[in-house]
């Protein structure tokens, strides 16, 4: 009888220990992973300006040329990058890459990336 007590207690804890893994873990003494936070972090890719036949790159305030100009950025300056999305077409390229805080999207025609850019 005493053996039978045993064998299932030891079943019931190996159960919980697969159903309840984190809640074993703490009653054993050790210490409970933390939760991960999924917060939302700003990583930006930097790419440099490389327009060919014009001193500055426009900023538009839209994916396309069909928006209006909010600004501009010289030849070989970096561009921080939030993400790239699709626009109108400029030399057959239709990516656009998004600027943070809402300054606004440059071809990616004109822009070399150091690394690969996310998708909005």
């Amino acid at each position: 009888m005493i053996g039978r007590t045993l064998r299932n207690g030891l079943v019931a804890a190996v159960a919980a220990v697969a159903v309840f893994p984190v809640t074993a873990v703490a009653a054993t003494g050790a210490p409970a992973p933390h939760p991960v936070a999924h917060h939302h972090v700003a990583r930006h890719v930097v790419g440099q300006v490389t327009t060919r036949h014009f001193k500055r790159l426009n900023v538009r305030s839209g994916p396309g040329t069909g928006y209006r100009v909010v600004g501009s950025r010289r030849v070989g300056r970096t561009l921080p990058i939030v993400c790239k999305t699709y626009g109108s077409n400029v030399y057959g390229n239709h990516r656009w890459y998004k600027l943070p805080h809402h300054e606004g999207y440059v071809s990616a025609h004109y822009v070399r990336d150091h690394s690969a850019v996310r998708w909005c």
